[in-house]
């Protein structure tokens, strides 16, 4: 049992997920890292949304498991991927929350990057 916070999201902190209808698309150094239909996007408190993909529209080809580790105390603990093609840059670009807390559980096993870690994060509308 992990003695780690577990916060629920309400109003003081609130967590939304829904389905994106926009093609995401994650490049980095003239290569296409991901590219889905299916990006869950996640919005918490004030900050930006971040879009979740599923691990099946990644090349994980690409990606490059770290030893790093994160832990928020209202989606759980994060795991981290580097992008080799992108250097030190893009040194644990990715994170993913392979068993996520259960009030954030639609993000489970999909991917997030860092804008500033890779070129682009474009939302291509349909």
């Amino acid at each position: 049992m992990s003695d780690k916070p577990i916060k629920i999201p309400g109003p003081d902190h609130p967590i939304t997920t829904e389905r994106n209808p926009a093609r995401v698309v994650v490049t980095l150094g003239g290569r296409v890292i991901a590219d889905t239909r299916d990006a869950l996007a996640l919005r918490e408190a004030t900050y930006p949304a971040v879009q979740y993909i599923p691990r099946e529209n990644v090349d994980m080809s690409l990606l490059e498991r770290t030893d790093h580790s994160s832990h928020c105390p209202y989606k759980g603990d994060a795991s981290y991927f580097s992008i080799p093609l992108g250097g030190e840059r893009s040194r644990n670009a990715v994170w993913t929350y392979e068993n996520p807390n259960p009030a954030v559980a639609a993000i489970k096993g999909r991917l997030a990057f860092y804008p500033d870690r890779v070129d682009s994060i474009e939302e291509i509308q349909p």
